[in-house]
């Protein structure tokens, strides 16, 4: 759905609308780059003619910390109800006790399962006013764009058993155990296939199909379902090989599918092209509509860094860049969206970087202003206002 009316402007129902959200700052840098993110959402808002109700949770850490759990039952409740979720990042060595029955990541596996959200989607971009911050040579950059698709619901993360264990002679052991549907693999696959024809028309499906079980499954089904996408190029990865490619060549991909731990590990290591992991955004996205798009749950692909938390030092970009995923995705607001990444763009274009974004060698520093969390939401948010 494309707004109406022309740059800048909004019709008379537009004008009126409001979304509701649930903002979950989470721990560490989580709550500075979620307000971030929506000082620069509030922004979008008063430009394009659209109001935000928002919904503030506590979950992760601070909702051990608070209620005993991660997270409640009213907390996946009212991110059910709301038009789109938007997250900060969860966990930290406070709540890092291996032992510990109740841990921040328990509330990331609650969502997925409880909204339904299988596919997280992770865009790979490098953004050409970063090239010196990557640590790849500037030649292997050109062209990078990608689309990482990861299962979200089930392999090793979600299998069961998935316990410690003692042996007959009492040696210590630990059981986790990965598991696939059919169904499970169809729906994300066929999504990855989705997203490819809206794209360069490329997937590559990542596994270990020399090893395992589950991941000749995987090729299995994705090769009955490229019978339904002749127009899209399919081809077969084992993920060793596709983590030294995205290092050596990352422009070579356009869509990678993958089940769970694999596209956890590739994704943070496709993140480093960016420059940072501070850099990139992610959506996580089920069946289930709304009246304004797609439900889902938009957050950065990095952690809460607790070493940095409130110090002014995060970078808010991946979390700004998810809220114009959510804008597009969910709530409809594409116009609005692309303002956000263009108001990115001319920030970076303007020399704004982050501790994390400045370049490896002092002189190439020199034309750039360093800004904290909160400056460079706000100029952001100042060029959106123009």
């Amino acid at each position: 759905m494309t707004p109406a009316g022309a740059a800048g402007e909004a019709s008379a129902g537009e004008a009126s609308r409001t979304y509701r959200v649930a903002l979950i700052g989470g721990d560490g840098v989580g709550p500075e780059v979620v307000a971030g993110a929506v000082h620069v959402l509030e922004a979008a808002g008063r430009r394009f003619g659209f109001g935000f109700e928002w919904r503030e949770l506590l979950v992760g850490g601070i909702g051990i910390d608070t209620y005993g759990v991660a997270i409640r039952p009213e907390d996946v409740e009212a991110c059910r109800d709301a038009d789109a979720v938007l997250l900060g990042a969860v966990g930290g060595p406070k709540w890092d006790d291996p032992d510990a029955t109740v841990r921040p990541e328990q509330a990331l596996f609650a969502l997925r399962g409880g909204l339904g959200l299988f596919a997280n989607l992770r865009p790979i971009t490098v953004a050409p006013q970063l090239i010196a911050a990557s640590p790849l040579k500037p030649e292997l950059l050109a062209g990078v764009d990608c689309l990482i698709v990861r299962e979200l619901t089930s392999g090793l993360y979600f299998g069961k058993p998935s316990e410690p264990r003692t042996t007959p002679d009492g040696e210590r052991a630990a059981i986790d155990t990965l598991w696939y549907t059919e169904g499970e693999i169809r729906r994300i696959v066929a999504l990855a296939f989705e997203m490819a024809r809206g794209r360069r028309r490329k997937v590559t499906q990542v596994d270990k199909a020399n090893v395992l079980a589950t991941s000749r499954l995987w090729r299995k089904v994705a090769e009955e379902i490229h019978a339904d996408f002749p127009d899209v190029e399919l081809e077969h990865r084992l993920v060793d090989s596709a983590a030294m490619t995205l290092a050596k060549w990352p422009a070579g991909f356009d869509v990678l599918v993958t089940e769970n731990l694999f596209g956890d590990i590739l994704s943070d290591e496709a993140a480093v092209i960016a420059g940072s992991l501070g850099m990139l955004p992610s959506a996580s996205i089920g069946t289930r509509t709304t009246a304004h798009g797609r439900h889902g749950l938009y957050e950065p692909i990095h952690g809460s860094a607790p070493d940095i938390a409130g110090q002014d030092l995060a970078n808010p970009l991946g979390t700004i860049l998810s809220a114009a995923m959510m804008l597009r995705w969910s709530l409809g607001q594409h116009e609005a969206a692309a303002a956000i990444e263009q108001a990115v763009s001319s920030v970076l274009d303007g020399g704004y970087r982050t501790r994390d974004l400045l370049p490896a060698h002092p002189s190439d520093a020199v034309a750039l202003t360093l800004v904290g969390t909160r400056e460079m939401a706000r100029v952001i948010g100042d060029r959106i206002a123009i």
